[in-house]
């Protein structure tokens, strides 16, 4: 399915205020492109005007820098209600600041993408799938499910042709997923004063198997199968999931945000945070994580500030845990079952998880009206290498090769490496695929240098055929911070601004400073001409 995964990221070195927007994953080689812009004080005022009126509170700031000033009052009457209805205030204000997020992100080069990438999945009759990757915490507790256009038109998260998420690169490895053809649910029931805990666990119990055998147009849901512990200790808990019978965990209960990526209540006295949880789900082989808590998806917070990696959902997320649904802010009891339901006859429909949560997020803005925060709640985090699929049709069969098995292929086709030019320099071979290059020690190629991002690059390779015979071709794709990726071309060293570029044998790279470690990209008995 196409995909095109958007990041935004501040700049430290230029001013608290200022961002940087790339797409990172593009379905067209032209698609990667970049914008620096300014995070506008108006922006900051409707944000703080959302929290107060929605959330009851004013939780985190977003501009610290001089570009903070006072805004005497919101044109929020500039926004013109569809068709002369008589909007209230709570509406033009969502509307309003939907539409200013929309404006901030896609401008320009950014907007070109997006209408590109949307076409072309048209073309395929597909959806596009679109990713955001916000790296900066402050502005993770946005509602920017609630982008739109234009006044009338649907908000992102609920087009009729975009698939919408969010994802982080900074993650895991995600290992070979099994074949699953049944929905396998684990139902936690954690502590919560306003819960009546076996009234609780039958009505999700009963709403998780709804459906019968046959859903809509006569197609057969997949199976099903619920296991519920109520107020487990953290042991049994941990214990249960080590069975590795289950493909999806869901938690009902009371949640805070926490530094150490949220905290859940299992029982009076006994919690469990969202790194300790995350470990054992990643054991477990879970796909799909449902966070049916308040402030799931919520960063923990200092002096109005957020504290990095600290929401529940990406924590999980960043670990490996392919999916991971949780809540922005409180959620009322009825309108957390609305949701489940529809979301889980959608998944019973093997449908992906990202147009399941669009199927349901859509029930709870035509039940709960769009005025009313309900619908913007649900916030869905994706593996990158994830495409959303957590149960297989039974036509589909279970038999799979990897990626890179392809019968026939002549061995003789020639390898490549990434060499240093340093004295006494090493060489790496290449994987076949992805290799990833950064300062940690996740990535295939380690450079520990200060300059060097965490995850600083990557090399793909990827098979082609001409005619009958297999061609292997090689591509630099930046993924630093600040676009600190070069190679050098007939005019010197250029830099690669989160672009992809094609790799020729004897071409030669740096990464991090230009005054850094020269590499040289190599294929085995290839010629190089002069």
């Amino acid at each position: 399915m196409p995909s095109l995964n958007l990041a935004i990221a501040r700049l430290i070195n230029t001013g608290n205020d200022t961002f940087a927007i790339w797409v990172v994953k593009a379905p067209y080689p032209s698609g990667y492109v970049l914008r620096d812009c300014v995070w506008p004080a108006e922006l900051t005022q409707v944000w703080q005007e959302w929290q107060q009126m929605f959330a009851g509170h004013s939780g985190i700031n977003i501009s610290t820098g001089s570009n903070q000033r006072s805004v005497n009052q919101l044109p929020i009457n500039l926004v013109t209600p569809a068709s002369g209805q008589n909007t209230g205030y709570g509406s033009r204000l969502m509307q309003y600041l939907g539409i200013n997020l929309w404006r901030w992100v896609f401008e320009g080069s950014i907007l070109g993408s997006l209408e590109r990438s949307r076409g072309m999945a048209m073309g395929q009759n597909k959806r596009l799938q679109f990713r955001l990757e916000i790296r900066d915490p402050d502005l993770i507790a946005l509602p920017w499910e609630i982008m739109q256009r234009e006044p009338g038109q649907p908000a992102m998260s609920l087009s009729p042709d975009l698939l919408f998420s969010r994802t982080t690169s900074e993650v895991e490895h995600l290992p070979t997923l099994r074949t699953d053809q049944a929905l396998k649910v684990l139902l936690v029931l954690g502590h919560d004063q306003n819960l009546q805990l076996q009234t609780e666990a039958a009505l999700l119990e009963q709403t998780l198997l709804s459906g019968g055998q046959v859903g809509s147009y006569g197609q057969r849901y997949a199976p099903c199968t619920v296991k519920t512990l109520l107020q487990p200790t953290p042991q049994e808990l941990i214990q249960e999931l080590e069975t590795k019978a289950y493909n999806v965990f869901f938690y009902a209960g009371h949640g805070l945000p926490n530094p150490d990526g949220g905290m859940l209540f299992l029982r009076p006295g006994m919690t469990l945070n969202g790194i300790e949880l995350a470990q054992v789900l990643t054991r477990s082989a879970i796909k799909l994580a449902v966070l049916n808590a308040c402030w799931g998806a919520q960063p923990a917070a200092i002096n109005h500030q957020a504290i990095p990696t600290s929401s529940l959902a990406e924590v999980l997320i960043r670990h490996g845990v392919p999916a991971v649904l949780g809540m922005r802010d409180e959620i009322a009891d009825r309108e957390s079952h609305s949701f489940i339901q529809v979301f889980a006859k959608a998944l019973r429909s093997r449908k992906p998880i990202d147009e399941a949560v669009a199927e349901a997020r859509q029930e709870l803005l035509t039940l709960y009206k769009y005025n009313q925060p309900a619908w913007t709640l649900p916030v869905l985090y994706l593996h990158p290498d994830f495409d959303g699929e957590l149960i297989k049709s039974v036509d589909e069969g279970i038999t799979e090769l990897p990626d890179t098995v392809i019968p026939h292929i002549d061995e003789s086709i020639p390898t490549a490496c990434l060499r240093s030019l340093s004295p006494g320099g090493r060489s790496w071979l290449l994987r076949i695929g992805v290799t990833r290059i950064g300062r940690t020690k996740d990535n295939d190629i380690v450079i520990p240098e200060p300059s060097m991002s965490r995850r600083h690059a990557e090399i793909l390779c990827r098979n082609t055929f001409n005619g009958t015979t297999q061609v292997r071709a090689y591509y630099l794709q930046d993924f630093s911070t600040y676009g600190t990726t070069w190679y050098l071309g007939a005019n010197g060293w250029q830099q690669i601004l989160r672009e992809e570029v094609p790799l020729k044998s004897g071409m030669q790279l740096k990464f991090g400073s230009s005054r850094g470690e020269t590499w040289e990209f190599i294929i085995e008995d290839s010629k190089v001409s002069s």
